[in-house]
């Protein structure tokens, strides 16, 4: 375990950090390296989260706890699964804008339905300037279901990440992901998907991704659901084309108390990226 996976473990658990917004952290990265000042390549991280609303495992909303592990991970790009935009249970927060402030981050939200006197769906996070964005309209299962897609600018080169949490059952996850994958079937800016697919890697879902998609390995850690004891692997971030993409790292944070979902990481090599 690294020392900032082990730093992340200790501060959620026992309540300890602060948060502070990307920005600031940013100032650090942007001093000139030890090499005579040459810039280092260009990487995304890439973090995907079902924050269940902000609610823990121990009964509480607190979305300052969300807000924290994402600014101990320090991400480029952030998908966030199951957000209340204001809604009666959440204290009538719009949580995609507020997780927005506390991380320094751009923010947009993707409605599923209405529900308590708001909305529900998923939220996305970037640094990077937002271009344009999106939410498909998904075949629905048991809830409605949408793909929240955002066109960002890194280092001059537009890369497309896609939101999703895919539900319920089987037929209507595949149909979900059929759609997914004809949107973006004549995409040529390189795609990344990162959500809660609700399907485990050996589902007819994940094989139709496989297709389409790189799905990086997480290491020996790779299960993400229930947080406290995991017994299965749901959550994912795939990415094409591979040849525009080497990956860095990529692995799944050791988080049990802030959701029932543990975030997954993946850090990428921007290759042929301008400086």
């Amino acid at each position: 375990m690294s020392f900032i996976r082990y730093q992340l473990a200790i501060a959620t658990l026992v309540g300890l950090g602060t948060i502070a917004p990307a920005a600031a952290r940013a100032q650090l990265a942007e001093s000139p390296s030890e090499n005579g000042g040459a810039q280092e390549p260009v990487t995304l991280r890439v973090l995907a989260y079902n924050i269940k609303h902000g609610e823990g495992m121990d009964g509480m909303i607190l979305l300052e706890r969300a807000a924290r592990v994402i600014n101990a991970l320090d991400p480029d790009v952030v998908t966030l699964q199951e957000v209340d935009s204001a809604v009666n249970r959440t204290f009538l927060i719009d949580q995609a804008r507020t997780l927005g402030e506390l991380t320094g981050m751009r923010s947009v939200f993707g409605g599923f339905f209405d529900y308590q006197g708001g909305r529900y769906g998923m939220a996305l996070l970037s640094k990077h300037p937002i271009v344009s964005w999106e939410n498909h309209r998904l075949p629905d299962g048991a809830e409605p279901r949408t793909a929240l897609a955002a066109r960002i600018r890194v280092a001059g080169n537009d890369i497309i990440v896609v939101g999703i949490q895919l539900y319920a059952t089987a037929e209507e996850r595949y149909a979900q992901a059929a759609q997914i994958v004809e949107i973006y079937q004549n995409e040529t800016a390189p795609v990344i998907l990162a959500g809660d697919f609700n399907s485990r890697p050996d589902s007819e879902v994940i094989d139709l991704f496989r297709r389409y998609w790189q799905v990086p390995f997480k290491g020996a850690d790779h299960l993400t659901f229930p947080s406290e004891i995991p017994n299965r692997e749901i959550d994912y971030i795939m990415y094409r084309p591979r040849d525009q993409f080497e990956i860095t790292d990529s692995w799944v944070v050791y988080e049990p108390l802030v959701s029932d979902h543990r975030p997954v990481l993946l850090e990428l090599r921007l290759l042929g990226a301008q400086n």
